[in-house]
């Protein structure tokens, strides 16, 4: 089954299915994190100036991405974290590994933004809470640096931009690369930012939903392989840094039912995806991993304070959950290369996106291009 929006983003970008990549796994309907039960995703995009870089004025290449673990529900999920390289902010974090729940809303910024993005959704929270039940939160904000592009020190994003995000957030295919937190964002010195894919995955005869959000920002040019072809040796100029700086957020959705710990084996597997598309974890890195089931929430809902019950895979089963992570986060950091155009930032640098036909090329002469 190939579905458009595997193909293509609403914007009508080209995605790698389109340029005959065949990636491994069956993708869900949108081939998004929004597969995912009521998972929504909302952006704020800030782009605007050019020229010299004039701090507190611009260029502005920079935005927020809300996401919404149950849509307008406010149930909290069962929730698990990891890092890799830490480098990096991802706030809420002691608490989900205190109690195991996601509790909020997650937004992911530029790093000098993400108090701004974290406050702003405690507003969101308080102003939410007569249907919540819940005025006050630990939010999940993340963030990766966007600087080579964006004004990051003239402090551009605002509550009311997070607000616009979260508020904004629908389920459904959504668009990809430079679009929210994304925007400014480059990976393997090609134009980079959000991406997102999922699989349908079978458990012991039952069907499940995973799906991975990346904010993808890291990786020198010459480290780029896409599904075992090393990419990046063949595809030279417009490379701009001197050294592997840059992060990568993901975040990781299931309905599949598993308790915290089982969550944080899940993104304990982003790496592995990572390590698919050439990356080897530079110093510099801040690489923060997330992940949440939709599953259980009666169980979580229930304020009668009573003994709860909840359903659970055994470990012994979560091998698919795991191949699923792997697949979806490779699938997820092409796509936010593929589904971009060039970008030109302060001070006149021009980030080139990752070019489609020579990517076609190159592909097809190592035998991985499926027509």
């Amino acid at each position: 089954m190939t579905t458009s929006h595997w193909l293509t983003t609403p914007l009508g970008k080209k995605r790698g299915r389109a340029l005959g990549l065949d990636f491994h796994g069956n993708p869900g309907r949108w081939n998004a994190i929004t597969d995912v039960g009521q998972v929504a995703v909302g952006y704020t995009t800030l782009i605007k100036g050019e020229g010299p870089l004039v701090a507190g004025s611009g260029p502005v290449r920079t935005g927020v991405t809300a996401i919404l673990p149950r849509g307008e529900n406010p149930v909290p999920c069962f929730a698990g974290y990891s890092s890799f390289n830490g480098n990096g902010e991802m706030t809420g974090t002691l608490w989900i590994d205190e109690i195991g729940q996601l509790q909020t809303p997650v937004t992911i910024t530029n790093i000098h933004s993400c108090g701004v993005t974290r406050d702003a959704t405690i507003r969101w929270v308080v102003d939410n809470a007569k249907t919540s039940g819940q005025d006050w939160g630990l939010p999940v904000a993340a963030e990766t640096y966007d600087g080579e592009l964006n004004d990051i020190n003239g402090f551009h994003v605002t509550a009311a931009d997070t607000l616009a995000a979260l508020n904004g957030a629908t389920r459904g295919p959504i668009e990809l690369g430079s679009v929210g937190g994304g925007t400014g964002m480059c990976s393997y010195e090609f134009k980079a930012g959000s991406g997102s894919a999922s699989r349908i995955v079978d458990v012991n005869g039952k069907s499940y939903t995973l799906g991975a959000f990346v904010q993808s920002n890291f990786g020198l040019r010459k480290e780029l392989v896409v599904l075992g072809v090393p990419v990046g040796k063949y595809i030279q100029g417009g490379e701009f840094r001197s050294a592997g700086t840059g992060s990568i957020i993901a975040i990781i959705a299931t309905d599949a039912p598993l308790m915290p710990h089982q969550l944080k084996r899940l993104v304990r597997r982003v790496p592995v995806g990572l390590a698919r598309t050439g990356t080897i974890g530079h110093h510099g890195y801040g690489d923060i991993f997330l992940g949440f089931s939709t599953a259980n929430g009666n169980a979580l809902a229930d304020p009668s304070g009573a003994v709860q019950q909840m359903l659970f895979l055994p470990e012994h089963h979560l091998d698919p959950l795991f191949a699923a992570v792997a697949e979806t986060i490779e699938e997820a950091i092409i796509d936010s290369l593929i589904a971009n155009t060039n970008m030109v930032g302060a001070n006149g640098l021009e980030v080139r996106a990752l070019p489609h036909h020579q990517l076609v090329e190159i592909m097809s002469g190592f035998g991985r291009h499926k027509s």
